[in-house]
């Protein structure tokens, strides 16, 4: 057969090429963002709980409705942003199904998707499947800063979306309310839609406020926003994430939503909706993650890294340039061979492989991998 593949420069992805590396040195794997600790035993049985209790049916297409009314409730509490729990919020089998199908659900043949990278590496693939032509802005290292001329510059008649994501993932910067209003008065009176990527919102460092797209009212109009409950309560594997947005963007989503997906796990929804009845659940993450972070960085402070501390995320970025002048890919390789630590090389997010020379490491990780992470990287 002669397949002309619709993605024919997608390969393998880093993660699965360091993981796999990790494993077959027996090395230290930070290169993956899941934590290496169980989630909490009360979720756990809270969701052992409804599959007793006969939650073991199709959810609703939209979500389990207790949970839909927990999501909408933590966006009244953090942010005073209502978002109707029927009609504008949906539970997503993860992020990335939420994120992928509002690609699909708005962007045709030919439409712009402007990108900021080092971008996580599912967004372009999913503007491209569905024939859009994605228009990158580069950030560079240590700041990741971003130019609103250029921003300015590169948006067009054909600009479709915006695709933000604060926490950053990889960088670990965080975007201001600044930064946040000069996205609001750019896209003001336009047709533009700001997909909004908000898994990392609740870690967030140095008590530093996150600036969801919610909190901007003209924003919020023409905004998705998709969250992920892996990343806030520690179990990546179950795959559950939601989105929000206003009705009329909404009713698109769902569209599209019914038949890639149509609903995700039921019991987990009901369990997890049950779990955040104590916001304290979700409020202790910055803490938690804070020690995690200034554990790491203290423990590594007399290493031949240089870094910046993590503003928010799991992830700290490290700048090896003071010890060898190769090439980021292959440095991370060569750490996990002959070092047997696995971290993410930042050049594949890039445009061009722009290379910083800077890695990201997880640090959602036990007390007794990161001493260990740490008692290597100090000897490199």
């Amino acid at each position: 057969m002669n397949i002309q593949s619709k993605l024919p420069n997608v390969g393998t992805t880093i993660f699965t090429v360091m993981s796999a590396l990790a494993k077959e040195y027996n090395a230290i794997n930070l290169s993956q963002g899941f934590p290496n600790y169980p989630s909490s035993q009360k979720l756990n049985d809270l969701v052992a709980n409804a599959m007793n209790n006969g939650y073991n049916q199709y959810a609703p297409m939209a979500g389990n409705i207790d949970l839909l009314i927990a999501i909408s409730n933590k966006y009244e509490l953090l942010y005073k942003s209502t978002y109707h729990p029927e009609k504008e919020i949906t539970v997503t089998a993860g992020a990335t199904q939420a994120i992928y199908t509002i690609i699909s659900a708005f962007i045709r043949p030919n439409d712009e998707v402007i990108i900021f990278k080092p971008a996580y590496d599912c967004y372009q693939p999913a503007i491209e499947v569905n024939g859009g032509k994605t228009i990158s802005i580069q950030l560079s290292a240590p700041g990741y800063t971003v130019d609103w001329n250029e921003v300015a510059s590169k948006i067009s008649s054909k600009t479709k979306l915006i695709i933000i994501n604060s926490p950053h993932n990889p960088s670990g910067t965080i975007w201001s309310a600044a930064d946040m209003l000069q996205l609001q008065k750019l896209t003001k009176d336009t047709n533009i839609i700001v997909l909004s990527d908000e898994v990392y919102e609740h870690i967030v460092f140095d008590e530093v406020r996150h600036q969801s797209a919610c909190l901007f009212e003209d924003l919020k109009q023409r905004s998705f926003i998709t969250a992920s409950f892996g990343k806030t309560f520690h179990n990546t594997g179950w795959k559950i994430g939601y989105c929000c947005a206003p009705e009329a963007l909404m009713i698109e989503f769902r569209k599209v939503h019914q038949f890639n997906v149509f609903s995700v796990n039921h019991p987990a929804q009901k369990g997890i909706a049950d779990y955040m009845q104590d916001a304290e659940t979700y409020l202790e993450l910055n803490t938690f993650f804070q020690q995690k972070r200034d554990l790491f960085l203290s423990l590594i402070s007399k290493s031949r890294f240089k870094f910046k501390p993590s503003q928010g995320t799991y992830f700290q970025v490290l700048d090896y340039s003071n010890i060898t002048n190769e090439y980021d890919v292959d440095y991370a390789k060569r750490l996990t061979e002959e070092f047997k630590i696995a971290s993410i090389p930042l050049s594949v997010f890039n445009d061009n492989s722009k290379d910083d020379k800077v890695l990201r490491f997880c640090f959602a990780k036990t007390e007794e991998t990161l001493v260990k992470a740490a008692e290597i990287l100090c000897r490199i």
